[in-house]
């Protein structure tokens, strides 16, 4: 059995297939690159029908090469906290907001939680410009046009190929307006978001699964019978790959942007765990909670680095790189995209200090990488405190298995936990196919991870 995984990122769209165990088969991966529009405003949007395109073709190319012959599931990876406005017809009445979009406010007036400390007990969030409790009042003002309904943008893109798209309780998670121990809308979230049960997706029940509109059906017959499993939040997947599904093994995920969470078990009905006023919390599925902090730069800001700085490629790198100072730090602040949740810090909020005539491209990269190392750092020491117990580190995530400088980096900053990396870069896939199969117990033992500074494996 071969399983189809769908990585809805916001960089990239990938389609990729994975072997019985959750494994990519080599050269079975196609990849479009998407056009995220950023400007100083603090724009942060996608294109809803050209992601979808993208997609398509995804699944064209993987189609002609014969890789989806033997697909028996398909899983998916997405984005948490985007939403598009639809109209009564399904069409998107503008771009679709993803994560990095810091321009929506309270409305003059809104009264906010009655209880702030309980509404983050609840919901895992915050009321906050990240989420729909914020995020749909103010598109409300900004859409020209009657607004019929929200999505996702994994239940827009979903909604299109499939018979239904149900939203996954893990997305759902990450709209802010989710009640994370009744599994179900929570009526103050709801309210502050000025939102009728009709606006808002039907929420999937556990093992949904969907299948292939006959349209598409008939352009992918290899996917006909195949069943189509609810979307994973790209975060909570991507712990699931590294296999960081108990609490002594925290993930820190490194692709476009950045994270560091800590999974557990919450069987939906029971009581949480008490929750630190400065971390999240969303579900990866009915049974499992992911804790933890996330930031807006990441791979991000090698991206920027290396468009604006001309950095030397490679080899030539790796080694200028490997001769700077450990202890040589240029002052920084990281924060080019703004703050996620909590913090409330405006996109354009970055900076570089300390330069001198001796500064080089080299230096300013290795400033802006150590500087991520020391959020994860620091919010990693709050993340400790609610397990009561030493942890161990697994990097993961495009950025750092490219990296073998910033790998070293964050074992540095880690210190003294043992720090391991996923050699998978497509862990969020893997983990999402995990998840669709029921066996996260299993992501540990599958999971393809190493120490830093040794070759050998826990697992």
């Amino acid at each position: 059995m071969n399983i189809l995984a769908l990585d809805l990122g916001t960089s990239s769209v990938r389609g990729l297939v994975l072997d019985a165990d959750a494994r990519p088969l080599p050269g079975a991966l196609a990849r479009r690159r998407v056009s995220l529009v950023v400007h100083d405003d603090g724009t942060g949007t996608l294109d809803g029908p050209g992601y979808l395109a993208c997609l398509v073709e995804c699944l064209d190319e993987l189609a002609v090469a014969g890789h989806l012959r033997d697909v028996s599931l398909v899983a998916t990876s997405a984005q948490w906290h985007s939403v598009v406005p639809l109209g009564a017809d399904g069409v998107p009445l503008g771009p679709v907001l993803t994560w990095l979009d810091t321009r929506p406010a309270a409305l003059p007036g809104a009264p906010g939680p009655a209880d702030p400390d309980d509404f983050h007990q609840r919901t895992g969030t915050w009321w906050h410009r990240c989420y729909w409790s914020i995020r749909l009042p103010w598109l409300r003002e900004h859409t020209g046009g009657p607004i019929a309904r929200f999505a996702g943008l994994a239940e827009y893109v979903l909604g299109e190929l499939l018979d239904t798209a149900p939203m996954s309780i893990s997305q759902a998670s990450g709209t802010g307006l989710l009640d994370l121990r009744t599994l179900d809308w929570d009526a103050e979230a709801c309210a502050l978001a000025g939102s009728r049960a009709e606006e808002l997706p039907e929420l999937a029940p556990a093992r949904w699964r969907g299948r292939l509109r006959p349209a598409y059906a008939r352009r992918w017959p290899q996917l006909t019978d195949a069943p189509w499993a609810g979307p994973v939040g790209d975060g909570a997947a991507s712990n699931v790959g590294t296999g960081c599904v108990a609490p002594d093994r925290v993930a820190v995920t490194v692709g476009t942007s950045a994270a560091v969470r800590l999974m557990q078990r919450g069987p939906a009905g029971e009581e949480l765990l008490p929750l630190p006023e400065t971390l999240w919390r969303y579900r990866v599925d009915h049974d499992h909670v992911v804790t933890g902090a996330a930031y807006s730069s990441g791979g991000n800001l090698f991206a920027w680095a290396n468009r604006e700085l001309r950095l030397p490629e490679g080899a030539e790198l790796d080694a200028a790189l490997a001769r700077l100072l450990p202890d040589g730090r240029l002052p920084v602040n990281v924060r080019f995209g703004g703050d996620r949740p909590p913090g409330l810090v405006p996109a354009g909020s970055g900076e570089l200090r300390g330069l001198s005539f001796s500064s080089t491209a080299v230096d300013i990269l290795a400033g802006l990488m150590r500087g991520l190392c020391d959020l994860v750092a620091e919010d990693l020491t709050v993340l400790e405190s609610t397990v009561d117990k030493p942890v161990e580190v697994v990097l993961g995530g495009g950025a750092v298995a490219a990296s073998r400088w910033w790998r070293s980096a964050f074992a540095a900053a880690l210190a003294p936990r043992p720090v391991w990396y996923g050699r998978n870069p497509e862990v969020g896939a893997s983990g999402a196919a995990l998840v669709a199969l029921g066996r996260v117990g299993d992501a540990t033992r599958l999971a393809d991870i190493g120490r830093t500074d040794e070759p050998a494996s826990p697992s």
